[in-house]
């Protein structure tokens, strides 16, 4: 057993007795507890000791924090025992004993005073290289979310040196203490980075489901880059898409070697395969493959683990893209690409069209490129061309290039008529494009532009240019040639046609979709069965009936009471995170284009990945947390 001795000794007059003395007895009672074979423990911390004021006068000592100080040499004294305190000014500082009266206050009070500047000293210039630390964190983080290189670090000091001589001088040197070299730029992108990276880890461990989008692209180096972001949802449905990984492909890159990285981001985040909600990727065979790619092997995975299959989406702007192929009126884009070209390759013939626009006071400058693998670059190519017709053929014959199509009213037809198609496209293109959308809003923007090619067929059909305002304008005009009713029917039945053929996907969840956008419509008897009865609570309670907004569904999903509609809960959960296209993947992609580019390919993959996961999170990296795990230094 362990005994604590804690022993008062006082003298028979009541007065205490001096700590020399009580000190000897305390160790005699110690000697003689040892002997007895007994367990003593001595704790200055239990004894209470507090510092006196008086020893201040006495010893010339202060209290610091939870240790007495020195005010003559600075040492410190970690217990509060007078004894201690006597004996260090006895045999360092005897010679103070003559000081008397007010002299001796003066001396203290001046001894406390140099104390206190020195202690201030250092505090203050912690916290200067706190804040350098800090800058320095700051200053990475925007290289990095703008993807500047590391190199640049050097190049904004000097300008904040120069606004610092003009505006705040005496700054200066505090300015030059942040150190923003390349190293220290790349070695606090790399904290940042793994910091995120530690947010996003606790965040997936609260996850009830997630889901993946992904798509492969190759950097300037050729190195097949891997993008895999991830979209989860907690249990109170704070929705949370980031970077989840960027996985470098040095070899194949085959469904097999994607399915690999696919587990090891899952693995590394902690991720459940039972939370595992929907895969949305792009059309590419090493992707959807019901064999080999990618989804066949989440397949045959989930089979073997007793799973639900996860909701497989082929992304819906791709797929939109890929629509827009059967309008090939390869008349049309021949011409206008011809005169495009006609104008920009030739350095004085486009500068001579530019002055000529711009003393005609044209609403434009130039023409535009065409290039087929951006979305939109078609239809915006026609529009202006369409706009610039006449500009366009006065400049050709004024150069003696006869360009016989321009001129021709069936040509202009196809022109106008195609221009109105693909400027429908893009505006829908543009709908389904944006970070974090629900999936039931970008099946909304298809389901509605289903509807246009029919009605638009049946419009021209009787002539009516209603929502064809070009065609309309040009009929003004009163060409000699009548207007091609069957060759705008045919395109327009083709490609509602392509869009029933490449959606049937979709369609099929069609209902599923439905029930999470607006369960108080939805038709019961087409939910799944284990849904059914929570809906028919939820469809007849007037209460939640009222609150609920179609333009907030996630927090109202989020205040239904769970024990009465855990079933439903858990549908919307699922359907919060799927992912209705690519767009994240292709915009992160472009930053890596810009990022790595020819001047800087020597980035390193892990480099190239924490830039890009610093530009992409909406996660805020903990600055304050990194600078208490290190020395406050600039350079540290």
């Amino acid at each position: 057993m362990h005994y604590i001795c804690r022993i008062v000794v006082t003298r028979h007059d009541g007065d205490q007795v001096s700590d020399r003395q009580r000190t000897r007895r305390e160790l005699s009672v110690f000697r003689t507890a040892k002997m007895a074979n007994v367990n003593v423990k001595r704790k200055v911390d239990r004894e209470c000791r507090i510092f006196k004021e008086q020893w201040t006068n006495d010893y010339f000592f202060v209290q610091y924090k939870d240790r007495a100080v020195c005010i003559i040499c600075k040492e410190s004294v970690a217990v509060f025992k007078e004894y201690n305190l006597r004996r260090h000014h006895e045999t360092r500082h005897s010679d103070f004993a003559s000081l008397r009266g007010q002299a001796r206050a003066d001396r203290i009070r001046r001894m406390k005073g140099g104390l206190a500047a020195q202690q201030q000293t250092f505090i203050l210039q912690t916290q200067v290289n706190q804040a350098a630390v800090q800058a320095s964190f700051k200053v990475a983080h925007i290289l990095s979310t703008h993807g500047k290189p590391f190199t640049d670090g050097e190049f904004v000091k000097q300008c904040i040196l120069a606004v610092a001589e003009e505006v705040c001088p005496e700054k200066r040197e505090a300015v030059n203490g942040v150190s923003l070299s390349a190293t220290t730029m790349t070695r606090r992108v790399e904290e940042l980075g793994d910091n995120v990276y530690e947010q996003l880890n606790e965040k997936a461990s609260q996850f009830k489901f997630f889901a993946l989008a992904m798509d492969e692209s190759n950097d300037v180096q050729d190195t097949a880059q891997l993008l895999i972001f991830i979209r989860g949802i907690s249990e109170s449905f704070e929705v949370s898409e980031e970077l989840a990984a960027l996985k470098s492909l040095k070899g194949t890159t085959t469904g097999e070697d994607i399915f690999v990285q696919v587990c090891k981001t899952m693995e590394e985040l902690g991720l459940d395969w039972c939370k595992f909600a929907s895969i949305t990727t792009d059309g590419a065979p090493s992707m959807v493959g019901m064999t080999r790619g990618l989804v066949g092997r989440l397949n045959s995975e989930f089979e073997e683990r007793g799973l639900t299959l996860p909701l497989q989406v082929h992304c819906l702007i791709h797929q939109q893209a890929l629509c827009c192929k059967v309008l090939k009126w390869a008349s049309v884009m021949k011409v206008v690409v011809h005169c495009v070209n006609y104008f920009r390759k030739n350095g004085l013939k486009h500068r001579q069209f530019q002055a000529f626009l711009s003393e005609l006071e044209s609403a434009y400058e130039d023409v535009l490129y065409y290039t087929e693998i951006r979305w939109l670059s078609r239809g915006k190519v026609l529009r202006r061309s369409y706009d610039l017709l006449p500009e366009i053929n006065t400049f050709l014959q004024s150069k003696g290039e006869t360009v016989r199509e321009l001129t021709e009213p069936e040509w202009k037809w196809d022109l106008v008529s195609l221009t109105h198609v693909t400027e429908m496209l893009n505006h829908l293109n543009v709908q389904l494009q944006g970070k974090g959308k629900l999936i039931s809003d970008l099946y909304s923007h298809i389901k509605a532009f289903e509807v246009k090619p029919v009605l638009l067929v049946r419009q021209v059909e009787k002539l009516d240019f209603t929502h064809l305002p070009a065609t309309q304008s040009y009929c003004a005009e009163k060409p000699p040639v009548p207007f091609p009713v069957e060759k705008c029917k045919d395109a327009l039945e083709m490609l509602q046609g392509q869009f029933s053929v490449r959606f049937r996907e979709l369609h099929v969840n069609g209902k599923a979709i439905r029930l999470f956008q607006n369960p108080f419509a939805a038709d019961i008897n087409d939910a799944h069965p284990s849904l059914q009865f929570e809906l028919a609570e939820l469809q007849n309670c007037d209460i939640l009936k009222d609150a609920f907004k179609p333009d907030s569904l996630i927090e109202f999903y989020a205040s239904l009471p769970e024990e009465t509609y855990p079933k439903i809960k858990q549908h919307a959960m699922k359907m919060s995170t799927v992912f209705g296209s690519t767009y994240i993947c292709e915009q992160t992609f472009s930053r890596m284009k810009q990022t790595k580019n020819t001047t800087r390919n020597r980035l390193t993959d892990k480099h190239l990945h924490q830039t890009l996961r610093l530009a992409t999170t909406r996660l805020q990296p903990d600055i304050e947390l990194l600078i208490s795990q290190k020395q406050t230094h600039g350079s540290h």
